[in-house]
């Protein structure tokens, strides 16, 4: 690195892979803790004789051996550090002044300074003392994928082969001749990569992917005991919740459960692609739950949630990360972290290329929301998308002109689709629930407000519906069936 290089780094300023240090006769101990946090995390370089503000004071060149034997034999010491991590330095010279550069690449183990385990966390090192948190540093060492693990004692009557005729379809739906449609059950699992063989060690059997997948409760629950997806909507009982879902079943009927659930709970509009209307909260909703079913560390205790509430949703899920932050679409580079189920997913239709998610989040929430989803990986990975309730907000932000002029045109979308089947579902709910409001026929058609209103006064008008009573305290009556 020469002055130039050193002059760009000192104008971002510290973060996640920058520390700046003042170093006078040998290093301070904080050196030592950062080198430690940048093994354990992604790498990184430390500069002495660089003050936190990027203020270059130097190192004396008399003492510049001195530090870098000291560093060595620091990091040598099996009484301050577990394992040895590697680093290497390099000495600049910038506007008189002597830097010396420690570079510290990522570490295949997890490193302790004077038996405290450190990780990086922006621009801070954080000391870790949580057990789960350090099972999720050690499964960002693994250099090979979970779910690739092989259980050799396994067999077919361990699986759910009742789904496979289902599964035959879905892929059948999506390639109508897919080579599936004419395997047996084992030649099918072979095909998927859920049996197999580890090469480190010669065993043959099924793996995790094809647990996870396929598996029946009781082995599922034996092998991955903390494995759940936890559904839960926050939107009035904010102490607790209005309703939740506790999925722990195999990934194949999970991502149905939880759609199921969120599209419940979710207000939809559609949006004109040409000639043709699709569902924006259809397709979050499938990215989002196929990224929960797909991406997550399964051998991790960490569960995975889906929220909803008053903003938006939430969705969280342990992950295997090699980045650390939020994403971007413009620099996004998208890495599998469990290429098999993906492969899976991607054959019965739940799933597309690697990447498109991302692009489909931000392609679809705008229309949906007037917002752009937020997206952030590391040991957790944690996305958010906007919901605009049927008030026409999200919490509070109105919508931009053009949003307002898409609402429109997705009512008017609305009112052209299923029209005949949507009124045969408000009747349906008022056998039910005779006294049911605009905003609970809205809530349970899926519709905004302002198309559950208009759909009554339209029925009024048809002779279909009547109302008795006050507005408040009074109930509709059906005059007429359909």
């Amino acid at each position: 690195m020469d002055a130039a290089e050193l002059s760009r780094v000192l104008e971002r300023g510290e973060n996640i892979s920058i520390e700046f240090k003042r170093c006078g006769v040998q290093p301070e101990t904080d050196t030592f803790e950062t080198i430690c946090s940048f093994n354990n995390r992604f790498g990184g370089s430390i500069f002495l004789g660089v003050l936190d503000d990027g203020t270059v004071e130097g190192i004396d060149r008399k003492q510049a051996i001195a530090v870098e034997r000291n560093l060595v034999n620091v990091i040598g010491n099996p009484k301050l550090f577990n394992v040895a991590p590697v680093i290497e330095t390099e000495r600049i010279e910038y506007d008189g002044k002597l830097v010396i550069r420690v570079w510290v690449p990522a570490g295949p183990a997890v490193v302790s300074f004077k038996h405290v385990i450190y990780d990086r966390v922006a621009d801070v090192d954080r000391r870790i003392t949580s057990e789960m948190q350090i099972a999720q540093m050690h499964i960002r060492k693994q250099n090979h994928f979970s779910e690739q693990r092989v259980y050799r004692y396994l067999e077919l009557s361990d699986f759910r082969l009742d789904l496979l005729p289902r599964i035959r379809r879905m892929a059948a739906v999506k390639t109508p001749e897919h080579p599936w449609l004419e395997m047996d059950d084992m030649e099918l699992m072979r095909s998927a990569d859920l049996y197999g063989m580890n090469y480190d060690t010669g065993e043959k059997g099924f793996n995790l992917a094809a647990v996870m997948l396929l598996g029946n409760d009781e082995i599922i629950s034996r092998i991955a005991p903390a494995y759940r997806t936890d559904a839960i909507v926050r939107r009035e009982d904010l102490d607790r919740y209005d309703d939740r879902l506790i999925v722990s079943t195999n990934l194949v009927e999970s991502h149905a459960l939880v759609s199921d659930f969120a599209k419940r709970h979710l207000p939809d509009r559609f949006l004109l692609e040409g000639s043709q209307a699709v569902s924006p909260r259809d397709i979050i909703i499938r990215e989002l739950v196929s990224n929960l079913m797909i991406h997550r560390e399964f051998v991790s205790p960490y569960p995975a949630k889906l929220l909803i509430g008053n903003d938006g949703i939430h969705t969280e899920n342990a992950s295997r990360a090699i980045f650390q932050g939020q994403i971007a679409l413009t620099s996004f580079k998208p890495v599998s972290k469990n290429p098999f189920i993906a492969k899976f997913f991607r054959n019965i239709g739940l799933a597309d290329e690697l990447g498109s998610g991302m692009r489909n989040l931000y392609k679809y929430s705008k229309p949906y929301s007037g917002m752009d989803p937020v997206l952030d990986d590391g040991d957790v990975f944690e996305a958010f998308v906007p919901v605009r309730w049927a008030e026409g907000s999200v919490e509070g932000v109105l919508p931009a002109h053009g949003e307002q002029v898409n609402e429109q045109v997705n009512e008017q979308v609305n009112e052209q689709v299923n029209s005949t089947a949507r009124e045969q579902l408000l009747l349906d709910l008022i056998v039910k629930e005779p006294s049911v409001t605009y905003r609970r026929a809205a809530q349970a058609l899926g519709v905004s407000y302002s198309t559950a209103r208009r759909l009554f006064f339209s029925m009024k008008e048809m002779g279909l519906l009547e109302r008795k009573g006050s507005d408040k305290k009074g109930a509709w009556q059906i005059r007429k069936p359909l």
